[in-house]
């Protein structure tokens, strides 16, 4: 049996999807900003994934630009509000658990000179709310959050961050990275306070290599790129046809049941949770109340069990997750995120991210459950040795 528990790094794409990108590739190839009958055709299509996903995020559709996906919307972002502000020391809030695509371009302008400022969290990795007010000053000009961790689940109470921006520094823009929302929960980024906020298609059973970023209309973005006028001039290039479209029909299909598909997942990984809790001795598990975690995700260590020495084991019997999030994972350093929300050394070295899907099985769960008795029997024996 093959089971993919690592969702949250990728999803596979639906027959569906694959479907309409072919018949894009076939058919439906002229490039949108040709003026004859083959461009024009394509430019329709797009204009209808646009229409697609405001709706979905409750947004104008010409708030909507296509990306390559989540560390291009992510710089995009960060570097289109802060490249043309003048006053260098203006401050700039995150936190350090936020996707290294965020983090990195955070350092960047800490060099140049602003002011970067770190919220402090719960042991589950939520934001203090207390200490993000005291952060909020007049010369706020960006703070960026993730709406889910795509390594812990943590949900962040994202509508009351927004709001306490709108009230405590009403000039500073808010990003949310919803990477690992989009498609899962419902959102609406003008109830949220939502300036910009950034999705890739890859991680809803959609294609990679394509994303978007929403851009709240009057907010100023510099382009990181120049050329044509594709994207409002912001993302400039001919548009990822295939990509697109089967993006649009992936979010066509996953918006048809989201809420049952989030109460399923939900129970799953509850019945899963149980398993391992009830079967398995000395485990670490990071959930939490229900609301405040993704269902999607689930962190576990197994303590005196080598994390990758796990994952490789599991994988030898067609298991597949991960020790973190897959941008890091080929690294030795430890996980950044486990790190910043203060674990121990034995728990960071054990953690095992299981991320499930919609399409994910109690029957695959059982599989996984047997042989993760078996196989940390197995290495905790070794490990004595």
């Amino acid at each position: 049996m093959e089971v993919y528990l690592d969702n949250a790094a990728t999803t596979k794409p639906l027959k569906v999807v694959i479907e309409a990108m072919i018949e894009t590739l076939e058919s439906t190839y002229g490039n949108p900003s040709s003026l004859h009958r083959k461009g024009l055709a394509v430019e329709r299509k797009i204009k209808e994934v646009r229409k697609t996903i405001g709706k979905e995020i409750k947004a104008k559709s010409s708030e909507v630009i296509f990306t390559s996906g989540g560390t291009e919307g992510n710089n995009l972002a960060i570097f289109g509000v802060l490249d043309h502000l003048k006053d260098k020391k203006a401050r700039i809030i995150t936190l350090s658990t936020e996707h290294k695509s965020v983090l990195n371009a955070f350092n960047e302008f800490e060099k140049k000179g602003f002011e970067v400022c770190y919220v402090k969290m719960d042991d589950k990795g939520r934001v203090d709310l207390s200490h993000l007010e005291e952060l909020l000053q007049k010369n706020t000009v960006l703070v960026s959050i993730s709406y889910i961790n795509n390594e812990t689940g943590t949900l962040q109470p994202i509508q009351s961050i927004g709001n306490m921006i709108r009230e405590k520094s009403s000039g500073a823009k808010f990003h949310v990275d919803a990477v690992q929302a989009f498609g899962k929960i419902d959102i609406d980024v003008k109830q949220s306070n939502i300036h910009l906020m950034t999705a890739s298609a890859h991680k809803i059973h959609g294609p990679k290599g394509v994303g978007f970023l929403y851009v709240r209309e009057g907010t100023h973005i510099k382009p990181m790129f120049f050329g044509g006028a594709q994207e409002s001039s912001i993302r400039p290039g001919t548009e990822n046809t295939p990509g697109i479209l089967g993006f649009g029909t992936s979010v066509k299909e996953l918006s048809k049941n989201k809420r049952e598909a989030y109460e399923s997942v939900l129970t799953l990984k509850e019945y899963f949770l149980k398993g391992i809790v009830e079967n398995i001795e000395e485990v670490i598990y990071r959930n939490g109340e229900t609301g405040k975690v993704s269902p999607y995700i689930l962190n576990v260590s197994f303590l005196g069990v080598k994390s990758e020495v796990l994952l490789h084991s599991l994988e030898s019997k067609g298991i597949y997750v991960s020790s973190g999030s897959a941008c890091m994972s080929k690294e030795q350093n430890y996980s950044h995120v486990l790190t910043a929300m203060r674990l121990d050394d034995k728990a960071i070295d054990s953690a095992i991210r299981f991320s499930f899907s919609r399409y994910t099985t109690r029957e695959e769960l059982d599989y996984t459950l047997n042989q993760l008795k078996i196989i940390i029997k197995d290495l905790r024996m070794i490990m004595k040795r």
